[in-house]
């Protein structure tokens, strides 16, 4: 990631609770002798804690929210007023925008973390009012950082995010604000890989839609990939599990993260790729942001050229079975981006009118115009 301190957290992760998955509209059973094994920080884990054809309220901005929404079948509801939420309700899931484009957005970094806090402390509020018993939030597999070489992220390792601005500290703030205020309700934290699907649009699938996509010497950057439509089938397994703690989310092949490497990924795209040295290319975001052009700060390019694979253990174990691949879901990405590139890849309105609005693609414009001065400074 950016430079800068960082600090790191006990994960929240517990063991995993309830059977696999069978039909949604069926009760699952557990032996009543198995005793689970709990984190005394953690509300333990058991049997669902209501049966599956409950009501689900689900609460939330941006299109993963809304996907989960209809995927469940929930209204739409305020994160703030139980009071409109549907009579029984015992299960909430709350969706964290995590780096969407759409979403509203503070001014300030500052700001924008302090907004993600207070979205998780209200949503945590009003679940302890309207006596929800279990909580699963959707929030990013990035909190658990990006680094050159980093090994398979496991659902028990720990956060570990920036100090600094960033849509993964931002992210990791809302998951203790909502932890907090939820007072031992047990949550159980959804946390996939880079989501795509019909109309997500996020710093990181816009990274795809630059010239020439950017890479950095000295480190080798895998793609894990989920489809939006197989993070809401992770949320029921997650409801009715009734799991709790850290749940990465990811599909696998042969029992390893299904990951596409870069020249894969470039291949696909039909684009060229181009390689900046670490220290140019976070430097170059970094002013970007410094100077208002680009509303993602510098820490966020770590996540489109480091690798953060997940291992997605406990949603495996319970039943989780992804229907889109690795591959299946970059041709989803592909389609969604294709089309949306502008003169030079850039789109113009609004705050990301510079390199459409994610770090790795504005660095990788960057880049690529330094590449034909180079060039043109070579001919004789």
């Amino acid at each position: 990631m950016s430079e800068g301190r960082v600090r790191s957290r006990r994960s929240d992760a517990v063991a995993v609770g309830g059977p696999p998955l069978g039909d949604p509209g069926d009760a699952p059973t557990t032996d009543p002798g198995d005793a689970p094994t709990t984190d005394p920080g953690d509300a333990p884990t058991s049997e669902p804690v209501t049966p599956p054809g409950d009501p689900v309220v689900v609460v939330g901005v941006g299109q993963v929210a809304a996907a989960v929404r209809r995927g469940l079948g929930a209204a739409e509801a305020s994160p703030v007023d139980a009071d409109g939420w549907p009579d029984g309700a015992r299960r909430l899931v709350v969706v964290a925008p995590a780096g969407e484009f759409g979403a509203p957005r503070a001014k300030t970094d500052a700001e924008q973390r302090a907004r993600l806090a207070l979205l998780g402390r209200r949503a945590g509020e009003a679940a302890v009012a309207a006596g929800i018993e279990h909580v699963v939030a959707v929030t990013s597999a990035a909190v658990h950082g990006a680094t050159p070489g980093r090994a398979v992220i496991e659902d028990d390792d720990p956060v570990a995010v920036d100090d600094g601005p960033g849509f993964a500290g931002d992210v990791a703030a809302f998951e203790d604000a909502l932890r907090e205020a939820l007072h031992g309700v047990p949550l159980g934290l959804v946390r996939p890989v880079v989501v795509v699907g019909p109309g997500i649009d996020t710093l990181l699938t816009r990274h795809f839609e630059a010239p020439r996509l950017l890479t950095v010497r000295g480190g080798e950057r895998t793609w894990h990939l989920v489809h939006v439509e197989d993070v809401v089938a992770a949320v029921r397994v997650a409801l009715d599990g009734g799991l709790v703690g850290g749940l990465t989310a990811g599909p696998l092949r042969d029992a390893l993260p299904d990951a596409l490497d870069s020249e894969t990924v470039a291949a696909a795209a039909g684009l060229r790729t181009v390689q900046l040295p670490s220290a140019t290319a976070f430097g170059a975001a970094e002013r970007l942001h410094r100077v208002g052009v680009l509303p993602s700060p510098a820490s966020d390019l770590a996540f489109v050229v480091h690798p953060w694979s997940v291992s997605a253990g406990r949603l495996h174990g319970a039943g989780w079975s992804p229907t889109w691949s690795g591959a299946a879901a970059l041709e989803v990405l592909l389609a969604e981006v294709r089309g949306r590139v502008g003169v030079a890849g850039l789109r113009f309105g609004g705050r990301d009118a510079a390199a459409l609005g994610a770090a790795g693609a504005a660095v990788a414009v960057l880049g690529t115009a330094a590449v034909w001065r180079q060039a043109r400074s070579r001919r004789p």
